[in-house]
């Protein structure tokens, strides 16, 4: 898999940590930065990475800040992605099985890199279950998407 991933200068270091354990399960890396601690802000970055996985040139995303909570927020506001903030392992399986998210959050304050790397393990490898109840919900949440799109 192609995964996008992009932090800010709170979540540089953990990124720093999880591109060379993604490459080690296989995976190719797009790295959108930022790769130092001066202040940037995340919605660029959120942006790019976002950009990448709803145009199929990344598979998923990954995105990085102090908590993950404003890069889900951006991320969320980009058409077809589906990004959840993620800080335990069944939270990780759960919301690829049930959600069939495409963007990761992550917060480099909350947890720290052992459990980063294990929640990207799980992640990366846990597929939709193509549950019927599971689809449903997320075409309802589509349909909502739809209903609040601007339309030029």
């Amino acid at each position: 898999m192609k995964i996008a991933l992009g932090a800010d200068h709170a979540g540089y270091r953990l990124k720093d940590v999880i591109i060379p354990f993604i490459e080690s399960l296989g995976h190719q890396v797009i790295d959108y930065g930022c790769s130092c601690a001066d202040s940037v802000d995340y919605p660029d970055y959120a942006l790019k990475v976002c950009e990448d996985v709803v145009s199929g040139e990344a598979d998923k995303g990954i995105l990085i800040c102090g908590t993950g909570i404003g890069m889900s927020i951006a991320a969320n506001k980009v058409p077809g992605i589906r990004c959840a903030l993620v800080h335990d392992l069944f939270s990780a399986k759960a919301t690829r099985e049930h959600n069939d998210t495409n963007v990761l959050a992550l917060g480099e304050r909350v947890i720290g890199p052992g459990v980063a790397e294990e929640i990207v393990k799980i992640w990366l490898e846990t597929e939709f279950s193509q549950g019927v109840r599971h689809q449903n919900r997320i075409n309802k949440v589509q349909n909502i998407e739809d209903r609040f799109a601007i339309h030029p």
